[in-house]
């Protein structure tokens, strides 16, 4: 019969070897400096983009990661009018979306302030709103009563299914609670990054909702991050490089919540694994900076709204050959409209024409 870690006489006490880690943390640390210190070393609109693009993987990759997949233009349009930042035309956002982004940029921006039931059970709220057909299923907003059974974590098709781990039985989540959000809002010595990564393995051992629990893990976790930093301002993302490592990231839950209270194991995963979120950053800060030199450099040159759309969607990283019916498609305009926009942008120097032609033309960003 398998023992999960919250059944062990010990439990919650962690234990994990410091030595081991150090080294691990030493190098997060150092990172982490080095990068916040390049980010405040550039114009406050090119930050501006850096957190509205690092935002935007957050919450898509974060979502994806329980299957759930969500517009990126949606997702940066909600950003960008919860942050005040100015992107020319607005994509509209459901409910749902903006559900997810108020949750993470609460826990982001308002880092500093306690992490207490209400504003838990808020957030569930957010991630699950009344008009969702999921709300109907779950106690949204309220710890779970395990009516439908027992929580587990499954995998594999009906008949068989594999459970991968059991949560804390319903009647022991709100003492289970007490006791890991006075802990969280402790002012205890304890290095806030290595905080992090507990909170992220205690919160989802626990299970408490329903549903979303991944979700607002992870939200905790980028909490006491910006916590670690003393600032609200995000410039790399946790949520995407779990979600590149997906499989060992569940392979390390599992095997933590099935093994001893020593999580070193864990926690050198979630060094190292956000030790390569902020390398990956680096890569953000490379299209940031790389696009504020494109509009230095075309400064007094006039160009209308579909045009800055397009020529920022290029610099963001266009997948795929841009066409004129790409273009009329995403600026909603005609293919007629499209293609003078790209003439117009050739004649300039700004745009370069493909070297196939015919039906097959298309067109790229020059190099500046």
């Amino acid at each position: 019969m398998t023992v999960y870690i919250h059944e062990l006489p010990d439990w919650p006490r962690f234990r994990w070897n410091q030595d081991r880690l150090l080294q691990h943390l030493a190098a997060v640390r150092h990172r982490q400096g080095r990068l916040i210190g390049r980010m405040e070393s550039i114009g406050f609109s090119s930050r501006a983009e850096a957190v509205l693009s690092t935002l935007t993987q957050d919450v898509l990759k974060s979502c994806e990661i329980e299957g759930e997949i969500l517009g990126r233009d949606q997702v940066r349009s909600s950003i960008a009018r919860h942050l005040g930042i100015d992107i020319g035309a607005l994509a509209q956002a459901d409910r749902n979306v903006d559900g997810v982004v108020e949750m993470i940029l609460d826990a982001t921006q308002n880092h500093n302030q306690p992490l207490t039931r209400e504003r838990l059970s808020h957030w569930h709220s957010l991630l699950f709103p009344a008009h969702d057909r999921r709300s109907s299923k779950i106690k949204v907003g309220a710890w779970r009563d395990d009516s439908q059974g027992p929580m587990q974590v499954i995998s594999g098709p009906y008949g068989r299914e594999r459970v991968h781990f059991e949560a804390p039985a319903a009647d022991r989540v709100d003492k289970e609670m007490t006791v890991f959000l006075d802990w969280l809002n402790s002012n205890d010595t304890m290095d806030l990054v290595l905080k992090a990564g507990i909170a992220h393995l205690w919160f989802v051992t626990i299970h408490p909702f329903d549903d979303g629990n991944g979700r607002i893990a992870r939200a905790i976790a980028d909490m006491m991050l910006a916590r670690s930093e003393q600032s609200s301002q995000r410039f790399y993302s946790m949520s995407l490089q779990i979600r590149q490592e997906r499989n060992a990231y569940y392979g390390g839950l599992e095997e933590t919540q099935r093994g001893t209270l020593d999580i070193s194991n864990w926690l050198e995963w979630f060094l190292d694994c956000l030790s390569r979120a902020i390398g990956a950053a680096e890569e953000t800060l490379a299209i940031v900076t790389g696009k504020a030199r494109f509009w230095e450099s075309c400064a007094g040159v006039a160009f209308n709204d579909r045009q800055r759309l397009l020529i920022n969607k290029l610099l963001d990283g266009f997948e795929g050959k841009l066409t004129t019916s790409k273009w009329a498609k995403l600026a909603k305009c005609s293919q007629d409209t499209a293609l003078r926009d790209i003439l117009s942008l050739v004649e300039r120097g700004v745009l370069v024409k493909d070297s196939a032609g015919g039906r097959s033309t298309s067109y790229s960003l020059r190099e500046f």
